[in-house]
């Protein structure tokens, strides 16, 4: 009598831990998929790929994959930081979230600024070819509110799922970024010119929100 009792007890059991088993992967997935949405809309590579074509005009084939693997690499291993030691970076080197903006948003001015006007700033011997991807890295695709996206997220799921998205976010941007040459030559020299001074101008638009939005949280904490 008690063998056919535990029989149908184990049973009972490997189905509830089945279906618990099923629940937690359908909310890992779901959060992966939300948090990799949440990244590839903040990074928005799309709106990187005219400037990326601007700024490595002229440059050969290799050297512009190089550029966009440089722009990845840069974004991911702040994003992978942040991640990791969130707000302990900001404490260590005594300074606060505010800050960074502000800073940040000063440089993504300049960067729009220098799209918009068709101008270059900042052009010294030191100058290197690195310097395009540097720049897409940071703070275009990977600023402000990338790294607040990173910390709001590792908040809310920990540290797997946010590193699961980044690192599928950040495929996405570099192969978007890889096929830019492709991107613009269908798109063609006129259009792509007009949409890098337009987006030039919005990414100005941003960085001014984004320098707005400093120096409010800054005085709030004074």
């Amino acid at each position: 009598m008690i063998l056919p009792f535990a029989g149908r007890t184990t049973s009972i059991l490997s189905v509830k831990s089945a279906y618990i088993l099923s629940q937690t992967m359908q909310d890992i997935f779901a959060g992966i998929l939300y948090s990799f949405a949440a990244l590839f809309i903040i990074l928005d590579p799309l709106l990187s790929v005219p400037i990326f074509a601007a700024m490595t005009k002229g440059q050969t084939e290799e050297e512009i994959h190089r550029q966009a693997f440089i722009a990845v690499a840069v974004a991911g291993a702040l994003m992978y930081i942040f991640l990791v030691f969130n707000t302990a970076i900001f404490t260590i080197l005594g300074l606060n979230f505010p800050a960074f903006q502000i800073a940040g948003g000063i440089i993504l001015f300049l960067l729009g600024l220098q799209e918009a006007l068709g101008i270059e700033l900042g052009h010294s011997k030191g100058h290197t070819t690195s310097a395009a991807g540097v720049v897409i890295g940071t703070p275009l695709l990977c600023g402000p509110g990338t790294i607040t996206t990173v910390m709001l997220l590792s908040k809310e799921y920990g540290i797997l799922i946010p590193f699961i998205a980044i690192t599928l976010s950040l495929f996405a941007t570099w192969l978007i970024l890889h096929y830019a040459e492709g991107i613009q030559r269908i798109l063609g020299d006129v259009v792509t010119d007009i949409m890098g001074k337009v987006l030039g101008m919005l990414v100005a638009a941003i960085a001014v929100k984004i320098i707005a939005s400093g120096i409010l949280a800054y005085i709030a904490i004074i």
